[in-house]
């Protein structure tokens, strides 16, 4: 284990090959009840400090591994993920404890279901150890948002780990768990990853079922894993990829088992640098770390090619239209009558009180200023102006990745333009919002990306890590996968 630098007591964990480590659970070499029970022991020593987990289901996570071991002992195979624990970002799903979306709206939820994502994993036999923290409903870059109280960083905890998936991030950085589930709408599970040091996999837009995830921005969201490797992530979404009735946007395409194919190179790699992504916004930490992943690329065989994605400015505004509108439509049902939060009336108040009372209660401040621009940007007189215009710009964004594929295998920058902030250390919305630059318009085009740990930053003192995004086509998670291994490969 190495340490934090501020913080020693707060160890970062080692990378750990988890097809071996599943593999000897399976084998009944190694007790899923004796690994469940030492990442208990680790959550209850340190996160107290980190807050990765709204809750730990420690009882219902004892109970599965003694499941599993007995299916072991019984001669039966649990599944390609035996033993593996897993943490799930609180806006999934599960019959387990609550789903609170880090909202007061949804602080007492129960769900009478399990996420199709939470199912799958069961069926593979993982385990989740608990729900982990968030920006409240997805919305924001530092999980400072939530309800709940921050998420620190665990590589130094005066920073933030990254947001909206936060808890997740730290969780596996932290090793609470060994990989986690988060979502991400504009870079919820990328961002986070770069922060926490961690890989953060966003699959291409319906690869992975949105059943039992709470809607945030119903075009752009996605479900995806963290955890410390690629070949690590890899296996854990070949565990939840998969078509599903329930979800009309899931994908009915292809989806063979990807984890055993990570390792192998890819005998001409074409590796796409946008110009917009060497950006003066870039800290010199991330400059560097992007000018050394190049050289990396470069020594181990791979072509480097200079494309333009002139549209990258655009991508923030255009996704601060459109998430808001779909979220101001999909939060319009938390009235305090058919879900979340009810408040209690004053003689006289009338049902539009009782509805306004419920949302300014139940919701943040955050969440309250993306329903309002939402519902803005719907409005008559405002919708052509602004919602139709930014699904004509998401539209010119996917033809000029489009464009630039046509040339390249994958693009490659940074994650973030600067590794972990200090708490409090974004107060404006807009520069807030400008920490998903790079992130936001994988969302827009539908494509799938991945942020990998590309090395460390020295700020005050403190080693950061500093991550990495590879962006390739449409259901090109294979070339993606492969490619991103090869690079993690060489920055070792």
């Amino acid at each position: 284990m190495s340490s934090c630098a501020l913080n020693a007591e707060l160890p970062v964990a080692s990378p750990e090959d988890l097809a071996t480590i599943c593999a000897s659970v399976r084998s009944g070499a190694t007790p899923a009840a004796v690994r469940v029970e030492a990442f208990l022991a680790r959550i209850a020593q340190h996160d107290g400090v980190i807050h990765a987990f709204n809750e730990v289901h420690a009882d219902a996570a004892r109970a599965r591994a003694r499941a599993i071991d007995k299916m072991v002992a019984s001669g039966r195979d649990p599944g390609s993920l035996a033993g593996c624990v897993i943490a799930m970002k609180d806006n999934i799903v599960m019959r387990e404890g609550h789903t609170t979306c880090s909202s007061k709206m949804l602080a007492n939820y129960r769900s009478p279901f399990d996420a199709t994502a939470v199912e799958m994993l069961y069926e593979a036999g993982a385990i989740v150890i608990g729900k982990t923290n968030l920006d409240e409903f997805a919305m924001g870059s530092s999980t400072e948002n939530s309800a709940f109280g921050a998420t620190r960083n665990p590589w130094d905890s005066s920073r933030v780990p990254g947001g909206s998936s936060g808890g997740s991030a730290a969780a596996v950085a932290a090793g609470f768990c060994d990989a986690a589930l988060g979502s991400d709408t504009g870079g919820s599970i990328r961002q986070p990853a770069a922060l926490c040091g961690c890989v953060g996999f966003k699959p291409t837009y319906g690869r992975i079922s949105r059943y039992g995830l709470v809607a945030f921005g119903s075009s752009l969201d996605q479900i995806g894993p963290f955890a410390t490797t690629v070949r690590n992530a890899a296996l854990v979404y070949d565990a939840i990829v998969g078509s599903d009735a329930r979800d009309s946007t899931s994908a009915d395409a292809p989806c063979e088992p990807l984890a055993p194919l990570v390792d192998r190179p890819l005998a001409s790699l074409r590796i796409g640098v946008p110009r917009e992504y060497r950006s003066e916004a870039n800290s010199p930490a991330v400059a560097q770390v992007l000018e050394r992943a190049i050289s990396a690329a470069r020594a181990i065989g791979a072509e480097i090619i200079d494309i333009e994605l002139p549209l990258t400015d655009i991508g923030i505004s255009t996704y601060y239209v459109i998430a808001p509108a779909e979220a101001s439509s999909n939060l319009a049902r938390y009235d305090g009558i058919r879900y979340g939060h009810r408040a209690k009336l004053s003689p006289g108040d009338d049902l539009e009180d009782l509805y306004s009372k419920s949302r300014a209660e139940g919701f943040g401040p955050e969440v309250q200023r993306r329903i309002m621009l939402g519902t803005y940007v719907l409005s008559s007189g405002y919708y052509d102006a602004y919602y139709k215009r930014a699904l004509q710009a998401r539209r010119l964004i996917k033809e000029e990745f489009d464009r630039a594929f046509a040339s390249c295998d994958v693009v490659l920058g940074p994650t973030s333009p600067v590794a972990a902030f200090p708490f409090g250390g974004k107060t404006d919305p807009l520069s807030m919002y400008l920490c998903d630059v790079y992130t936001v318009n994988t969302n827009i085009a539908g494509i799938p990306g991945i942020s990998i740990n590309g090395g460390f930053a020295d700020e005050a003192g403190t080693r950061l890590p500093v991550g990495l995004q590879l962006q390739a086509p449409a259901f090109a998670e294979e070339t993606l996968l492969r490619a991103a291994r090869m690079l993690e490969i060489a920055l070792a």
